[in-house]
């Protein structure tokens, strides 16, 4: 009997695939069903693939496969993330470019993926770094600039003093760089931005629509946050009357302590998604950010808001609303409740973020947690305007948030909240102070980097300061070499220090080029559409490649939840205003599948030293069919799951019983039809088929199981059939061993082209079934009959049970209600 060794059949399958190259996807074919699969665009690091790298991939590597045997043309290309710190920070400690040191990871991943027998179409490959791709990329940001979609202002940023480049605010932990740990700052530079906004009802209103797990479309929508609700101006404390002959502008405000401000800052404004609440406003709280803390501090209070306020420029906007403990300052200042008439409180707190609304709000600590625990913390009134309409026992910390009865609320009392709100906006828009008003918490897209290794920003400056795009003929603007990769404190990349580059000509004119770089998400926004059409030096893409082959059908993924899957959707809306493309969502079915932990369960990490090689697996004579075998079982597929290298084992066990089931079927074949394996067989091919649509692969695994455990009981009378389906199903998950057994058993078509098996629907069902006995519509008993037996047998055989004549005997049956293979009820006489 020949013995399993996966080095040499993978080995051997592998030199097969990547000859004669059977998994190139073929466009405008009609004559087939078409479907795009892919998984997220992998950053190739220097580690290579990991285990949940493996997990994704051959996620989609089962459904390539598994359509491709239905007989579907599957595109599922591959490409790699290249740009980013990693590869620059390498750069900046060894003096290697990150050209080179791309182009070795990515050598090393493509030989990783071969070796776990990946059905990719290699003629497809694309690398973001590489000039021939981000030449289209700075091409996409011309229309954007082109369309007002992308520009440039004054923002306060997080800035890492070592890694001397901006932060995202998910890259803050507790006040420190993500990456090297550094503690970070705030800089206020000019920064260019993608309008994202101007997308955001659509990007809201469309997730209704998708194909997406429920928890990445609340994500997406809470990231947008589109609150409906109101803007209202408080007036601070002390306005001076304004004189005959004076413009609102020229009007002046006495501060408590004596100090004028201007008409300009005598006003904060905040946006209420609860204008129903005013009259219970008993402070307001200014982000510290605001523009308005320094003018209205007093010099009373001026220190301890100067400290508060540079503490808090150290924490994220993440820490600050996780933060459970509130804190603020008193201003010494004071605004007037537009709805009142009373004087309140104005305070500093890092629980308003200046990235919402107007960075201040309105207080109502009766109908507001955060403001209740606040104003429980400095003692501040709390003043009751909604009453609920149920007992105080239903409250949460003795505040209620919800709709109710207006009190305390002047003319507005006694009615219904949700009619007073719209009453009360009206009411405030007469006399000048309010107005109705949609916010969002999501704001544009941050994309400068202050790094070398990111695509060029395709902007130049001429004298004056004012940017002009890189005309398109000039297009790709190259990233040049360099001899120091390190940025410097100037806020300006290592471009900036290369030689001539910055030089440029336009329509006669010297410029200054732009050296920023572009955020990486940039380059991942587009990718699946550059897959139809990866080898275009005209275009960015084709239309006609576009339509035939995308939106994408399945995209599988772990990450980015927001970042990635809302950029990705805001690029394809714009492709189609532009009349670039025919669709407005890139993706119509999202995989989002969990994490593969350590054995402890702990997330797995090169610092923590529990990081799995696929390799090593693949090597240590397990092989490529074990290990993609074992992931796709580890448990549902949406579910974090903890490595265990005892149940590797248990599916290579698994693998190698097949093989040497085959081996004694080759030795000793059998022509002859069993029907109970011919039914094992059927229900197989109907519930693996069903469980891979359904994306339930650990079950369509365990199926599997079963019906070799079947086999294996019976095995002088298996045929060939019962062992080529076997193999079929199995070859999407391991594609090698399957491709082997089926040569070996005399085939001339290889697995793939050899047709997913079909089963009979008769034949899934159980020969027999049990049905449910009734008297009087009462349970007696259960029976098992012939599967469509008649009404005369069923009544027949239940009339049989003891307990069913207990309450028939004597009497006559008047009535049988039967619903076959289910119930049967019998009603006698009384």
């Amino acid at each position: 009997m020949k013995r399993y060794d996966p080095s040499k059949i993978e080995a051997k399958w592998q030199k097969i695939w990547q000859n004669e190259k059977p998994y190139e996807a073929v466009d405008f074919d009609d004559a087939r069903p078409k479907i795009y699969l892919a998984e997220m665009f992998p950053y190739p690091s220097a580690a290579g693939l990991h285990v949940g790298h493996v997990r994704n991939f051959t996620i989609v590597d089962v459904l390539t496969r598994f359509y491709g045997q239905l007989g579907y043309n599957v595109m599922r290309p591959f490409g790699y993330d290249t740009f980013g710190l990693p590869a620059e920070n390498y750069a900046i400690k060894t003096g290697t470019a990150p050209q080179a040191v791309t182009t070795e990871n990515i050598a090393n991943f493509r030989n990783q993926a071969q070796r776990l027998g990946y059905a990719i179409d290699w003629s497809r490959e694309i690398s973001s770094s590489d000039p021939e791709y981000y030449r289209w990329t700075q091409w996409i940001f011309a229309r954007l600039f082109e369309r007002g979609l992308a520009y440039q202002k004054e923002s306060d940023q997080w800035w890492c003093p070592v890694d001397k480049t901006v932060l995202a605010n998910e890259q803050v932990e507790a006040g420190k760089c993500w990456r090297c740990g550094a503690e970070v700052e705030k800089k206020t530079m000019k920064q260019w931005f993608f309008k994202i906004t101007a997308y955001a009802d659509e990007l809201l209103d469309n997730l209704d629509d998708l194909d997406w797990p429920d928890k990445i479309k609340t994500m997406q929508r809470n990231w947008i946050g589109k609150s409906v609700g109101a803007e209202i101006d408080f007036v601070i404390a002390n306005e001076a009357k304004q004189s005959s002959g004076t413009t609102a502008g020229s009007l002046r405000v006495a501060r408590d302590d004596g100090e004028i401000i201007t008409r300009d800052d005598a006003i904060i404004t905040v946006f209420t998604t609860r204008p129903d609440t005013i009259f219970g406003a008993t402070f307001m709280v200014l982000a510290p950010e605001h523009h308005l803390v320094k003018q209205i501090t007093t010099d009373q209070q001026r220190q301890k808001v100067n400290q508060y306020v540079e503490q808090t420029q150290k924490k994220s906007d993440i820490e600050r609303q996780e933060n459970k403990q509130k804190t603020g300052v008193f201003t010494g200042a004071y605004a007037i409740n537009p709805a009142t008439n009373e004087k309140i409180p104005i305070w500093v707190a890092d629980y308003v973020l200046a990235n919402y609304g107007e960075g201040a709000i309105m207080a109502v600590p009766a109908h507001d947690e955060r403001d209740y625990e606040f104003a429980q913390k400095f003692n501040l009134p709390i003043i009751e305007v909604i009453k609920p309409q149920l007992s105080k026992t239903d409250l949460k910390n003795s505040i209620w948030t919800g709709e109710g009865i207006m009190v305390n609320s002047m003319q507005f009392d006694n009615q219904n909240s949700g009619t007073a709100r719209e009453k009360i906006v009206k009411w405030l828009s007469k006399q000048g102070i309010g107005r109705e008003k949609v916010n969002y918490r999501m704001r544009d897209w941050l994309i400068s980097r202050q790094r070398y290794w990111g695509t060029p920003i395709p902007i130049a400056y001429d004298s004056k300061g004012q940017p002009h795009l890189i005309p398109d003929n000039q297009l790709p603007v190259l990233l040049p070499g360099v001899e120091d990769y390190k940025p410097d404190d100037s806020g300006r990349s290592a471009l900036a220090k290369a030689d001539d580059w910055p030089k440029v000509t336009i329509d006669g004119q010297e410029m200054t080029r732009e050296t920023d770089t572009m955020d990486g998400y940039a380059d991942s926004s587009w990718y699946l559409l550059r897959y139809a059409d990866p080898h275009n030096t005209k275009r960015a893409f084709d239309a006609k490649k576009i339509d035939f082959w995308n939106p994408v059908d399945i995209y599988a993924g772990a990450d980015h939840a927001v970042a990635h899957l809302l950029y990705v959707r805001f690029w394809t809306k714009f492709f189609a205003d532009e009349g670039l493309i025919g669709f407005r969502e890139p993706v119509k079915k999202l995989i989002y599948h969990g994490y593969v932990n350590a054995p402890d369960g702990q997330k797995m990490s090169k610092s923590k030293g529990n990081v799995i090689d696929p390799l090593d697996i693949i090597d240590n004579g397990y092989g490529a069919d074990t290990l993609r075998t074992y992931e796709m079982f580890m448990g549902p597929m949406d579910q974090d799951v903890a490595w265990d290298i005892a149940s590797v084992g248990g599916v290579f066990r698994f693998l190698n019983r097949i093989w040497n089931l085959t081996q004694d079927f080759i030795a000793q074949p059998n022509d002859k039809v069993d029907n109970e394996l011919r039914r094992a067989q059927h229900k197989t091919v109907k519930k693996v088929t069903g469980d891979i649509k359904r994306l339930s692969l650990n079950t369509a695994i365990a199926a599997l199981m079963e019906y070799l455990n079947t086999l294996a009981k019976n095995p002088k009378r298996i045929n060939r059939e019962n062992i080529e389906v076997l193999l079929k199903l199995l070859a999407p998950f391991a594609p090698h061993m399957a491709n082997e057994l089926f040569e070996q058993l005399g085939n001339k078509t290889v697995i793939d082209n050899a047709g997913w098996p079909e089963y009979d629907e008769k034949l899934t069902e159980d020969e027999q079934t049990t049905i449910a006995v009734q008297v009087n519509g009462k349970l007696r008993g259960e029976i098992k009959t012939a599967r469509d037996a008649s009404k005369t047998e069923v009544k027949t055989a239940a009339l049989e049970l003891e307990n069913v004549q207990k309450f028939t005997d004597g009497k006559t049956i008047a009535k049988t209600i039967y619903v076959p293979n289910k119930i049967i009820n019998l009603v006698p006489t009384d």
